[in-house]
């Protein structure tokens, strides 16, 4: 079941050209080949699957899909640890099965977050479907690549309503519900501030009519609805987790790199929000 070390390297080569390290914010993320299971001669072909968050779930729907690779958005070691405790610990429980497993684990995070066609571009395009607009990146990478950078500031030909924005974006993420934050329920909307997962430092000087993200502090909130800005904040990874069927067509139209079938590149079905609204 484990890769070989050169099948292995097909994977994270093919995935660091479609979404490049350099790129991520190597300043606090943890990113690239967290768990290399690899060994040295092996005949099995790559078979990954995508997720958000590496859970205990996620794990075991790896070994039961027969899987020796998981791409997870984040990166599920991020704090240095002393020791391992897995009969106490989920995360090093999780750790200690997938080395026995022979699983390995590349994590791609922030640099997905800041590559041309990537997941906030991929937010672009829901929050603006049906608009003319121009999109421009917040945070340009130090690599100055066009397109690349955290965040986005789209600009809207014509302005919309508040409410068509919500519209939009729960179509586009697939959810009932989003939390709004507005002093002015009839607001029309020219620009649109956005950041997959946290928008707090990426935002930080940013002047926009609403800010679209997956979360914010309470303090952050109240400061831009105060200024009569509009919020919406769709929880974390509810903004991200509907990229995972875009990155999976991607590796598959790239699938001939890793000697596989497009058919072994899969999408999790166990990952998923930690909260529900009830």
């Amino acid at each position: 079941m484990p890769l070989s070390r050169p099948s292995l390297k097909q994977v994270t080569s093919l995935l660091n050209k479609l979404y490049p390290l350099k790129y991520a914010d190597n300043s606090w993320d943890n990113t690239g080949l967290l768990i290399d299971a690899s060994v040295a001669s092996s005949n099995e072909k790559p078979r990954l699957l995508l997720a958000i968050d590496l859970t205990e779930a996620v794990a075991q729907e790896a070994i039961d899909q027969k899987c020796n690779v998981i791409v997870a958005y984040h990166p599920f070691l991020f704090r240095k640890f002393n020791r391992i405790s897995p009969e106490t610990n989920p995360q090093q429980r999780t750790l200690v099965k997938l080395l026995q497993h022979e699983i390995s684990v590349y994590s791609p995070h922030t640099a997905v977050d800041a590559a041309a066609g990537g997941v906030n571009d991929w937010l672009v395009e829901g929050v603006s479907k049906g608009s003319e607009f121009t999109s421009e990146v917040i945070i340009r990478d130090e690599s100055n690549v066009e397109g690349v950078g955290m965040g986005r500031l789209v600009t809207l030909k014509s302005p919309v309503s508040i409410l068509e924005i919500v519209s939009r974006i729960k179509v586009s993420l697939d959810l009932d519900h989003v939390q709004l934050g507005t002093r002015n329920i009839n607001q029309m909307v020219s620009t649109i501030a956005i950041c997959a997962g946290s928008g707090s430092s990426v935002f930080s000087g940013v002047d926009a009519d609403c800010y679209y993200t997956g979360e914010l502090s309470h303090h952050e909130q109240l400061a831009y609805v105060e200024q009569d800005k509009s919020l919406v904040i769709c929880g974390h990874s509810n903004t991200e987790r509907g990229f995972l069927s875009v990155m999976a067509a991607k590796i598959a139209e790239n699938v001939h790199e890793l000697e596989t079938g497009a058919d072994s590149i899969l999408v999790s079905k166990t990952d998923c929000s930690p909260f529900q609204t009830v």
